[in-house]
């Protein structure tokens, strides 16, 4: 398809690495299923529905891939089985691309005179200081100003851990301490961040999911909070899922998008898990752009999702 391959080397490499317990997953399964044939019949195009079910793509979305293949080897038939990893990576990438979501290439932001401010939700476990840290560290090695805010203020853990990624990563933070109200945190950061210059702020929030409505308003309360400072933001709602709980982070997804208006996901602990199938459900279905992948633990393991690179790792 000529849409493959933009990654530099290295990140190539790491992309590979990271995704090493997903291909073995995978592709062990792919290779068991062909064994004996020589072209895609009905019981390949089974078995191979099997496979990308159990990986963790998605019901939903496993059927449409099976569909387009099935319309392939109605106008091929025989087309082979040594053809099946290069078909699936052209329709799971046409699929994706049918969505139409804009995928972000670098760690800009849009030119204003306000900071860019990041709110970050998710669940506790999923990663979600990890990659605020990352993300920081990326955001000042692009050249931008950064401040972080400490507004998940319900785990006493949750500022120290913060405040160990704002010193790795070498960016100040505005916290209170434990049992501060997070939107009185969110707004000090922003005036600060105001007043300060800032061009970057990433605001943590608590990692909830108790119940739907309690996480709404208080989401929104803290929205309603900074906007008296910055009246567009945040002018991006992050919601961070870890990659290894396969289904679960896609209905974590499908609840924190029904609560509250995600404009982007970051999927966690990719080179942990073989389930990292869900990167393609969770970009088929749930409208909203993949926007990071992290494939490590090193704070530079942090990687901006590209759907033509993945799915060409993945089944390459």
């Amino acid at each position: 398809m000529g849409v493959f391959s933009f990654l530099s080397k290295e990140k190539k490499e790491d992309l590979n690495k990271g995704l090493a317990k997903t291909k073995e997953n995978v592709f062990s399964k792919i290779s068991r299923a062909v064994v004996g044939k020589s072209k895609v019949d009905d019981e390949v195009l089974d078995n191979l529905e099997e496979i990308l079910v159990t990986s963790d793509v998605g019901v939903e979305t496993t059927l449409r891939i099976i569909d387009r293949i099935e319309k392939r080897v109605s106008k091929n038939k025989y087309l082979g089985v040594s053809q099946l990893n290069q078909i699936l990576k052209e329709e799971i990438v046409s699929l994706l691309e049918e969505n139409d979501l804009e995928q972000a290439s670098d760690y800009a932001i849009p030119r204003s005179d306000d900071p860019f401010v990041i709110m970050i939700v998710g669940v506790n476990g999923v990663g979600k200081t990890t990659t605020i840290g990352k993300l920081a560290w990326y955001y000042k090695n692009a050249g931008y100003s950064v401040l972080l805010g400490a507004a998940d203020t319900y785990r006493a853990a949750a500022v120290d851990q913060l405040t160990i990624w704002s010193e790795r990563a070498g960016v100040p933070i505005v916290s209170q301490g434990m049992g501060a109200d997070p939107a009185s945190v969110a707004f000090d950061t922003l005036k600060s961040a105001k007043a300060n210059n800032a061009d970057v702020v990433i605001i943590d929030t608590a990692g909830r999911l108790h119940n739907k409505v309690n996480l709404m308003n208080e989401l929104t309360k803290i929205k309603r909070v900074m906007q008296k400072v910055i009246p567009n933001a945040p002018q991006e709602v992050l919601l961070i899922l870890d990659a290894s709980t396969g289904q679960n982070a896609f209905e974590q997804a499908k609840q924190f998008t029904e609560a509250t208006e995600v404009s982007a996901l970051a999927l966690t602990k990719l080179d942990g898990t073989a389930k990292g199938g869900v990167v393609i459900g969770i970009s088929d279905q749930l409208k909203v752009p993949v926007k990071y992948i992290g494939i490590g633990e090193k704070i530079e393991d942090l990687q901006i999702f590209n759907r033509y690179e993945f799915v060409d790792s993945l089944f390459s």
